[in-house]
């Protein structure tokens, strides 16, 4: 692993710890570690809490907005006339508290958060009801947005030359949008990847760029329901991932009109739902039908191809 770089600037994702660095066959030394910044956020609406999430200090103010459009609370820009931290008590000291100021003629409705409102960074607001909970919520999208396989690949190199914090530290999630030609509107980073998502979806809401009909989000690590239902509420066409989805976040994909895409890396990816918005240069992208079972994992294994990895023919070429 590359030596983690010293950051140019004190930065709130970032920490410090003095450690001792071991090495097989070496001498023990001290030295300072860098380390991403873990916090609590309490968000409040209209003087009520709905969530608590363990996240990175920074831009919580479109965390607070990604998360309310995520969960059907919000929808346009002017629905929400500030948001700020909280200036009084021990919550000003420590600056976890924020409140999110509503324009008075807009009415909440509190029932529709489906989750608790406690959440951890590793996995997000936990206990969604169910995809059909969701659907009643935001419909499928239905985007004519297409692009190409060599925009796609190129992707995950833009993001990693983005990923300053994570270049310091080694241990953030990063979320981003690109639009359909490759260029990146929005990165951000965080402990968590459902938060470094609400960050990117806030962003885009506070600059009144929501619905998302013609955006791809790339997340650098897997694909999980939480970050599909985050991106269906966003409208957000094309999802890809680095690593892999999920199996409830390829079925969330193919019952919401979503594009799905995991594993890219090089010049590789697999498409598990809608490949209708993804055109290659050397052939028609082919149907997909509901997810495999798992005989028909077995069976892949056992003629010596591996489901979680793009087929090549013999000359490494990936297969048409």
């Amino acid at each position: 692993m590359a030596l983690k770089r010293k950051p140019a600037a004190p930065s709130p994702a970032i920490a410090t710890a003095e450690i001792i660095s071991l090495r097989a066959n070496g001498k023990p030394c001290r030295r300072t570690d860098y380390l991403a910044r873990e916090e609590p956020l309490e968000i409040r609406v209209r003087g009520k809490s709905v969530a608590i999430t363990m996240r990175t200090p920074g831009y919580d103010a479109e965390l607070a907005a990604g998360f309310l459009v995520s969960e059907g609370l919000i929808r346009k820009r002017a629905e929400i006339v500030e948001i700020a931290h909280c200036q009084q008590g021990e919550a000003a000291l420590h600056g976890n508290v924020l409140n999110v100021f509503m324009a008075p003629s807009v009415s909440i409705d509190f029932e529709r958060l489906t989750r608790h409102v406690f959440a951890s960074s590793s996995c997000g607001l936990c206990g969604k009801a169910s995809i059909e909970a969701v659907q009643q919520h935001f419909p499928p999208v239905t985007s004519k947005v297409r692009i190409s396989t060599k925009t796609l690949t190129s992707l995950p190199g833009k993001l990693r030359a983005e990923q300053e914090a994570f270049d310091q530290t080694g241990g953030l999630h990063a979320a981003a949008l690109f639009d359909a030609k490759g260029k990146m509107l929005v990165l951000r980073e965080d402990v968590g990847r459902h938060n470094a998502v609400d960050k990117v979806i806030g962003h885009a809401f506070m600059r009144g760029l929501l619905p998302l009909e013609k955006q791809v989000l790339l997340v650098s690590g897997r694909a999980s329901f939480e970050i599909l239902q985050k991106a269906l509420a966003a409208r957000i066409p094309i999802i890809a991932a680095v690593s892999a989805p999920s199996s409830l976040a390829v079925e969330f994909a193919q019952e919401n009109g979503q594009t799905l895409v995991g594993f890219l890396r090089g010049n590789a990816m697999n498409v598990y739902a809608h490949p209708e918005r993804i055109h290659a240069r050397a052939a028609a992208m082919p149907n997909i039908s509901q997810p495999q079972t798992m005989q028909a994992v077995s069976d892949s294994r056992l003629n010596g191809t591996e489901p979680n990895e793009p087929k090549r023919n013999k000359k490494g070429n990936l297969c048409n």
